[in-house]
């Protein structure tokens, strides 16, 4: 199957989103190895730049930079990237979900970019990215429901499913995920070797962790 994502006219000039589907992954509950990359990594971003703001971590403006054009305080309204990162600038622990998950959560730490991660086959296309709409939500993961009115948000023939803040249970990766869409979400200014670089180098980590391969990548607006 094929995917059709686009940019909603109330958002175009103002986001950029690169995805990737990758088919085959077999997602595990945890990896020791992963485990540890992971805690390397966060030993590293402390060592560079623990005690100070996480806004001033380098690309961490980019998101910030995406709220604001959205119309979102990303002070209050924190992109799903810089929560990982202020909890790592803390020396506290990031949750474990799965391989797929916790690999995702590893590339937005990199990338400094907030990520969705959805299960493709409880998916219905064509997907838009656009603001959501008086009263539209979903139920959130472990989580009560989330608004999403005024706020960009992913639409599929079913309703409203994911955010650059937090995801649906609908959509969510569980064990039993075999195709995975991820999607990274960027400001419109956001260069185009620079998003082509964090979609590849993306896949990669997750199939290194999870197997599987990449069927299709985009960049919206191309």
């Amino acid at each position: 199957m094929g995917l059709d994502l686009s940019i909603g006219d109330d958002l175009r000039g103002r986001v950029r989103v690169a995805w990737s589907l990758i088919d085959g992954v077999a997602v595990r509950a945890e990896s020791a190895e992963l485990v540890a990359e992971i805690e390397e990594h966060a030993r590293d971003v402390r060592s560079r730049f623990g005690g100070g703001p996480s806004g001033d971590v380098p690309g961490a403006a980019d998101a910030r930079d995406l709220y604001k054009a959205v119309g979102l305080d990303p002070t209050k309204t924190r992109p799903s990237n810089e929560a990982l990162l202020r909890r790592v600038l803390k020396g506290e622990a990031l949750y474990r979900v799965n391989t797929l998950v916790d690999a995702l959560n590893l590339a937005s730490l990199r990338h400094q970019l907030p990520f969705g991660l959805y299960d493709a086959d409880r998916l219905r296309p064509p997907v838009v990215l656009r603001r959501g709409r008086d009263g539209e939500g979903y139920e959130g993961i472990r989580k009560a429901r989330v608004n999403v009115d005024g706020r960009p948000v992913l639409v599929d023939q079913e309703g409203p499913f994911g955010n650059p803040t937090s995801d649906s249970a609908r959509a969510m990766i569980t064990l039993d995920t075999r195709r995975a869409l991820v999607v990274a979400y960027a400001p419109a200014g956001c260069a185009t070797p620079r998003l082509q670089r964090v979609i590849e180098e993306t896949e990669s980590l997750l199939v290194r962790h999870c197997g599987g391969q990449a069927v299709e990548r985009a960049l919206v607006p191309a």
